[in-house]
């Protein structure tokens, strides 16, 4: 997988919702969860932005989120509650949308509870960017994207 497999806004598949990771596939799953990695350092690289990808964003139908800061990390079947009621606005970028930012309104911190590739139950408390990034990311799995949560229809603009 590279950067050029990624979907890009248009493509139906990126407005269904994902099938939940069944704990008998997450094997199948360290390979992908490391080529996820990879196309985040790729568009990284290339865009200069990218901290986290969907599986759906390359066509895997399945609720799985990678997170690479510094490594890989896998968020398998996350769940996030718990949104706070402060809310702040912000340009969004995506993947499938590389130089189009969109204005969105997030809130400032949620509760993100997920397995990991061990099938262990992680619960995350998420504040400021990180909780921008996952409902972000959380919004994919839901067949969302962020063209679709813009705050008006003023809220686009291409990146300069």
């Amino acid at each position: 997988m590279t950067i050029q497999d990624i979907l890009l806004i248009g493509d139906p598949r990126l407005y269904e919702i994902s099938e939940p990771v069944k704990k008998e596939e997450v094997k199948e799953l360290e390979p992908i969860v490391a080529q996820l990695g990879q196309v985040i350092k790729e568009f990284r690289a290339t865009y200069g932005a990218g901290r986290a990808i969907a599986a759906p964003q390359l066509g895997i139908m399945k609720r799985l989120i990678v997170l690479n800061i510094d490594e890989p990390v896998a968020i398998i079947n996350p769940v996030i509650r718990d949104y706070s009621k402060e809310q702040f606005a912000m340009w969004d970028d995506c993947m499938s949308f590389p130089n189009l930012l969109v204005k969105v309104r997030r809130h400032q911190s949620c509760t993100m509870t997920f397995k990991d590739l061990s099938w262990e139950d992680q619960v995350w408390e998420l504040e400021g960017d990180l909780s921008e990034l996952m409902q972000h990311e959380y919004d994919h799995l839901n067949g969302i994207l962020a063209t679709m949560r813009a705050v008006d229809d003023q809220s686009l603009r291409w990146r300069t």
